[in-house]
């Protein structure tokens, strides 16, 4: 019953929201179990028992606190969405308390790991010099995989070593690149074939010559991880989580971290500090004397 309104809030997220492609498919999951667990209802009728009780049955399957949270996060979203554009009066999902959900330091690579990442790839191929540009730049500039993706090749400028990424809501933001990285990405783009590329805006591509796909991405740093026998949990946006411990490690202020990641709210990029106050008690306790 509530299909073509998932679809209006789906279109909605990825024209207006810029949303990423993991996002819209997780929360078509999530809005197609809740529609499920309704038994055809129609929307109008929906109350704030109904979504209580979906909410109680994912807990009796023993979903994680976390996925409980985003499912929330998804139907507060949508009926929000649906009350603004006038197809509802008051949203059922409104006061629902989100579980506290306990705070995970972010995984991250030591420099000497980060090297060894970087440099895993053959790059005597197109497809090792992209894979070693990827790794180069979600490294180098902290940008999401969503916004590696969406990176055109008019967007890099080689001379003021910056690149242009849109983040979430479409927010614009320059993100300055390392001489390593844009070595990286000039090194591939001058060695594709012209007459393979499909799609020619597009930085970064697939074997089909159109735009990489963030799960492209994802498995390409899923490959090297392997290859370098590194830790198996890392992503790829551990190599976000990197760029940023690393920084503020050498001294970088939060206020400026925060404008380079792109965060909206300081109390986003404040987790780093967790990891380096972590990593200062370690060292603290291995070296002094009376610790």
């Amino acid at each position: 019953m509530l299909d073509r309104y998932i679809q209006k809030f789906v279109t909605y997220l990825k024209v207006e929201k810029n949303a990423s492609l993991h996002t819209l498919i997780n929360y078509q999951i999530d809005l197609r179990e809740f529609s499920d667990s309704l038994k055809e209802k129609p929307l109008e009728k929906i109350t704030p028992i109904d979504v209580r009780l979906f909410l109680a049955r994912l807990k009796e399957k023993n979903f994680s606190k976390k996925s409980v949270a985003r499912k929330m996060a998804c139907l507060r979203s949508f009926f929000k969405f649906l009350c603004r554009e006038g197809y509802l009066k008051s949203s059922p999902a409104a006061g629902l308390q989100t579980p506290k959900l306990d705070k995970k330091l972010p995984l991250f690579l030591d420099a000497n790991e980060v090297v060894k990442l970087i440099e895993s790839p053959d790059i005597s191929d197109i497809y090792g010099l992209r894979d070693r540009a990827i790794l180069e730049t979600l490294y180098s500039s902290g940008i999401r995989v969503s916004e590696l993706v969406g990176l055109n090749r008019d967007n890099i400028d080689f001379i003021s070593g910056v690149i242009k990424v849109f983040g979430k809501g479409k927010k614009e933001r320059l993100a300055p690149v390392g001489d390593r990285a844009l070595r990286a990405m000039r090194n591939y783009l001058e060695g594709l074939n012209p007459s393979d590329i499909k799609e020619k805006k597009a930085a970064f591509l697939n074997k089909s010559g159109r735009r990489i796909s963030d799960r492209a991405v994802r498995r390409i740093v899923e490959k090297y991880i392997r290859k370098t026998s590194l830790n198996e949990k890392i992503s790829p946006h551990s190599l976000r989580h990197s760029f940023a411990t690393h920084l503020l490690d050498k001294g970088a202020d939060l206020r400026s971290v925060q404008e380079l990641l792109g965060h909206a709210n300081l109390s986003t990029t404040q987790i780093y500090t967790h990891v380096t106050t972590e990593r200062l008690r370690e060292s603290y306790e291995k070296v002094h004397p009376r610790a």
